[in-house]
Order: C-alpha cells, then structure tokens, then sequence
C-alpha cells in the first residue's frame, strides 16, 4: 500500500510496534524516508482489509468520471490504481520521488505529481474527492490542521473527504518506522473526527480497525478510517 501508515497504539515508544525504539535525533525527512521504502512499503500494507473497505464505499459514492484526488499517493496502490481502473479522473501527490515514479508506472491511467502538498497551488472546488489515506503523520500538528483546512476547500459543494489515519496522541515523536528514522505527529480518534468537522465536513461514516504490516518489525497497530461530505 503506497500510502501513508504506521504509528502505534499509544503515544509511548515501544519495540515492535508503529512507534517503535526511541530514535536518536531528529527524523528524516519524509521524502527521504519514503525514497528508502519504495516498494517495500507498498508490499507491508497491501492486505489492509479496511483500506478497501473505505476505496469500495468511495466508489459507490462517487459520480462516473469524478475528479479525485490522492494526496500521499504513494506507489499508486491500491488507491490510484482503483479509482482510475473505475474510470475516475485521479491526481496523485507524492513528496517522494521514488514513489511517484513507481506510481506511473504501475498506474498508467492517472497522473502524478511530485510535489510537497503544503506547498501545492489548490483551487476552490477543483476537486470532486479528496483522499488522504494516512498521509499526515510526518506533518506537525498546525501543519495537518491547515492542510485539512486548505483541502476541504479544494472540494466542490458536497463533494467527499475520506480521511485515515493512526490515532494516537503523538506530537513530535521521534520514532523507527521499518527501519528509517521519522518524526511523527497524530490526533486521537475524537479530536481527529473533531479536526475534520471543524474544517467544514459532515462525517458520514467511520471505521476502525487493527492491521499488521507485512514485516519484520510489524505489530498490530489501529487505523482509524473516515468518509465525510463538504458543507
């Protein structure tokens, strides 16, 4: 799964889990993180059942021909790949380059960009969808705050917001992630439902559910999934 995932189940460094062994000083930079799990990432967390679970509502909801975007696209897959295969219109935004890359390749149908999405030019209603699977976490909180702010606007009237991420009380974590050396933020569950709400979406649905990556250092650790509608 070329998106953004892997925290924990506590705000607490542990072994084995999303936030891991304490790292020594600062995380990497989120490109540079992801530029070093390439496809290995993807691989990790392919078998998230609750991640299609959320693609196959997204699709049910969206008109043919739908404008989406998907912001930490990653490798494509399974987000990208699904949307174009239903005959969607699909932006993908990646800071990594080795992702974007592989993401064209492996999903010829949609378009990629490699791009910081906080420095990305957004339009008022541009966009019919906006996913943002578990892409947050290397943002600091006001970062993540702004953003949902800023994409919520990138959606016409009515348009859909599916929102994933790892909720844990987290602010600046330094943390092991499959090896590589990150800073993480995240919300718990309330306050992240509250942070979409208040950027101007009525949530319509939420799901959670538990998944362990495929690896190594994999630990069961929660995702919590929500689909909403701009006002």
């Amino acid at each position: 799964m070329g998106e953004r995932q892997g925290l924990g189940d506590s705000g607490e460094p542990r072994d084995g889990q999303g936030l891991p062994d304490a790292a020594t000083g600062r995380g990497r930079p989120a490109a540079a993180v992801f530029d070093a799990l390439g496809a290995e990432y993807e691989r990790a967390f392919a078998a998230s059942a609750a991640h299609r679970e959320s693609l196959e509502r997204l699709l049910a909801d969206l008109a043919p021909g739908s404008r989406v975007l998907d912001m930490g696209c990653g490798t494509g897959r399974p987000t990208a790949q699904t949307l174009a295969a239903a005959g969607h219109r699909v932006l993908g935004v990646d800071v990594s380059p080795v992702m974007t890359a592989l993401a064209a390749r492996q999903v010829e149908t949609a378009e990629f960009r490699c791009a910081d999405v906080r420095e990305l030019p957004l339009l008022e209603s541009e966009f019919d969808a906006v996913c943002v699977y578990f892409s947050l976490l290397q943002m600091e909180r006001g970062e993540q705050r702004e953003l949902l702010e800023r994409l919520v606007r990138s959606l016409r009237p009515g348009g859909l917001l599916v929102a994933a991420t790892v909720p844990v009380d987290a602010a600046g974590v330094d943390a092991v992630f499959m090896g590589q050396p990150v800073r993480v933020s995240s919300f718990g569950a309330e306050e992240f439902t509250a942070l979409i709400t208040r950027a101007g979406v009525a949530v319509e649905w939420e799901h959670s559910a538990l998944f362990t990556p495929d690896h190594p250092a994999g630990a069961p650790e929660p995702h919590l999934f929500l689909h909403g509608r701009r006002h």
